[in-house]
């Protein structure tokens, strides 16, 4: 049975990985060591998520490990030498990063380092995936002409029509030191594809959601605004006038891409994951989505302060991933996710 390895397996793509994988025939190996309680307290735990791996899929193991730990990472690699390398663990918040700093860089850096020469040593020939972020563009789409319309902003400059293109600069821009350290292992990621001749990606992620996602505040935008719309909780809205643009794909639509370059795999390649135009929307327009699936109304404020190197408007160009493989798609729009999202959360807590 061939067998896969997965990064931050309990996390929201991490465990939508497994469990694809798992039921497309895998044996499935999963890193975790429950980080995000650590990162975000309570809310941010993923134990539950682990046990339903465990509990459910009988081709599953986990293993509790921290890939900052070189050797150990390297045994495990070169003991299993997997035929795929799903890397999405991180430290995943941009404003957290100020605060831990090293903790940041070697979480995102220097553990995407480990498992590249892991993989270098004992599996060359397999599938590295990366899970990037698209704040390695920094501001810089923030210098795109924008117009204001009654909810949102969107690209006045028509070379933008169809959003952010890999071939986009990273270069001159603040992209906060959770973006500086995403840039690092991106690189890295890249160089190994091209140093080494090994077959990697990256994937830049825009907002990855859905209903396995354990949101804060500090990260999980839709998840979080979500579970403060049932709980009654005062959700803030930081700056842009609430019309910032994010483009959101559902974390099952992820993993079918992940499994489509893992059957094809290219060597050193970027790709803008994201939900695209389409699937886009405005904080404002977030609310009323959820409201009409929730029948609650938003309990917000406002704070005319926007995050630092926060982008205005920010959806994927899809046109280099559909041209490379055609037969994958956008299975899941922005109305159906936020229902299920509603109904995850829901079923959790029961508001």
């Amino acid at each position: 049975m061939r067998n896969v390895l997965v990064t931050g397996s309990s996390g929201l793509i991490g465990s939508e990985v497994v469990t694809f994988f798992h039921n497309e025939g895998f044996f499935v190996h999963g890193i975790d060591n429950n980080q995000r309680a650590i990162f975000f307290g309570p809310a941010g735990n993923t134990i539950w998520k682990r046990q339903r791996l465990v509990e459910t899929l009988p081709n599953f193991r986990h293993h509790e490990l921290d890939i900052r730990d070189r050797q150990e990472v390297l045994a495990l690699v070169k003991e299993l030498k997997p035929s795929g390398l799903i890397h999405a663990a991180a430290q995943p918040s941009h404003d957290l990063a100020a605060t831990i700093p090293f903790d940041d860089f070697e979480i995102n850096a220097v553990g995407t380092l480990n498992l590249l020469e892991a993989a270098r040593q004992a599996c060359p020939e397999s599938p590295f995936i990366h899970m990037s972020t698209n704040k390695v563009y920094g501001d810089l789409p923030n210098s795109i002409q924008l117009e204001e319309f009654e909810t949102r902003w969107d690209y006045a400059d028509p070379q933008y029509a169809n959003g952010i293109a890999e071939s986009f600069p990273i270069d001159q821009s603040i992209h906060s030191l959770f973006g500086a350290s995403k840039v690092a292992a991106d690189v890295l990621v890249q160089e190994y594809g091209r140093y080494f001749d090994m077959p990697t990606c990256c994937l830049r992620g825009g907002c990855l959601t859905g209903p396995n996602h354990s949101g804060v505040e500090l990260h999980g935008f839709l998840s979080y605004l979500v579970k403060c719309n049932l709980e009654g909780r005062e959700y803030t809205v930081y700056g842009y006038k609430g019309k910032q643009v994010r483009d959101n794909i559902h974390s099952e639509d992820v993993a079918r891409f992940i499994h489509a370059f893992y059957k094809a795999p290219r060597c050193g390649e970027v790709y803008n994951l994201g939900g695209g135009k389409g699937n886009s929307c405005s904080v404002w327009e977030a609310f009323a989505i959820t409201e009409e699936s929730s029948g609650k109304k938003q309990v917000y404020r406002y704070v005319d302060q926007n995050r630092i190197g926060d982008h205005i408007c920010y959806y994927s160009d899809l046109t280099k991933m559909k041209a490379h493989y055609p037969q994958w798609n956008i299975t899941k729009s922005l109305k159906q996710t936020i229902r299920e999202i509603v109904a995850a959360w829901q079923d959790r807590t029961g508001n």
